[in-house]
């Protein structure tokens, strides 16, 4: 009786497992060793401030007073209106390349909407600053005063000085900036829908419409989320375009999108350099253990409604 021989195992196969499993190990431990070093560099914040580092709005680096309420609305509200404008545009770009545009024009507007991604972020900046912000201040900003300023409630949004920068400014910029982001995303995964299905649907008299929202939509939906918060993602940690145009105030007199504000990241561009030793460096080390910290809940959260709708097709097959 022949004996069954174990085959033989390829060297290069154990090394090329072993390379792998070390640089997912790696990657690991540089997570952990980020978040170690922040918690050790904000561990005097954290033990001088507490909890209530989080909605202080004092920010007074030469009374050692400090607070992270401001920049972490500011963060939170630019990221927010960036969202609002560059999902919407950004999913009328890719239907359009995909769904309506004439092929000859699809690759040079696809290269083209990509190409923005690649601009530095501080030209951004210089652009809003010095072109956006005169211009914004001086037809859009009344305009807006003058309409959405009468509505109720969401009136004292839109009212205050126009001065061109501020939180609504620096929130246009995010969104121009991650556009291109979001649109290359939704562009790659509306093209991977099998042609089969769409075709169907409009054989059944589907239209436009209905073939994207019943037919892609349904089928892309992981991707579309994971561009979104790509995007969020970007718009988050974004330091030099936010840098030239909110305003970078430590003061929250009103709820107006008009008027200067901070971000983490601006506030960590602009002070981290001149910071004492000590509590001043701590509190900006914090507001980076912060926005950390907000990244993570994002991922979090866009992860567990993934996994939500998966169910939920599940429950419905």
């Amino acid at each position: 009786m022949a004996t069954l021989r174990k085959p033989k195992t390829d060297l290069a196969d154990v090394a090329f497992f072993n390379l792998t499993r070390a640089t997912a190990v790696l990657t690991l431990l540089m997570l952990g060793g980020i978040i170690v070093s922040l918690f050790y560099g904000s561990w005097p914040s954290i033990k001088e401030f507490g909890l209530s580092f989080l909605w202080t709005s004092d920010w007074n680096p030469p009374m050692e007073k400090f607070g992270a309420l401001i920049p972490i609305y500011g963060t939170l509200v630019t990221s927010l209106i960036a969202l609002l404008i560059a999902v919407p545009v950004s999913f009328g770009i890719a239907l359009f390349l995909t769904e309506l545009s004439p092929i000859w024009l699809r690759r040079p507007l696809g290269t083209a909407i990509e190409l923005l991604a690649a601009i530095p972020s501080i030209v951004y900046g210089m652009w809003g600053l010095l072109f956006f912000a005169p211009l914004f201040s001086k037809y859009v900003q009344p305009f807006l005063s003058a309409t959405l300023g009468n509505v109720p409630v969401i009136g004292n949004l839109f009212q205050g000085a126009p001065l061109g920068i501020g939180i609504l400014s620096a929130g246009i910029i995010l969104a121009v900036m991650v556009i291109p982001f979001i649109a290359s995303v939704m562009r790659d995964v509306f093209e991977v829908t099998p042609p089969m299905l769409k075709e169907s649907a409009y054989g059944l008299g589907a239209t436009t419409y209905e073939v994207v929202w019943s037919v892609v939509l349904p089928y892309t939906k992981a991707g579309v989320i994971g561009g979104i918060m790509l995007g969020l993602g970007r718009a988050l940690g974004e330091t030099m375009a936010v840098t030239f145009v909110i305003g970078n105030t430590n003061f929250l007199n009103s709820v107006s999108l008009f008027a200067p504000g901070n971000s983490i990241a601006s506030a960590l561009a602009n002070e981290f350099a001149e910071a004492d030793a000590g509590l001043h460096t701590s509190a900006l080390i914090e507001l980076g253990l912060i926005l950390f910290l907000i990244t993570f809940l994002v991922l979090a959260a866009s992860k567990f409604l993934l996994l939500r709708l998966a169910r939920q097709e599940g429950a419905k097959t």
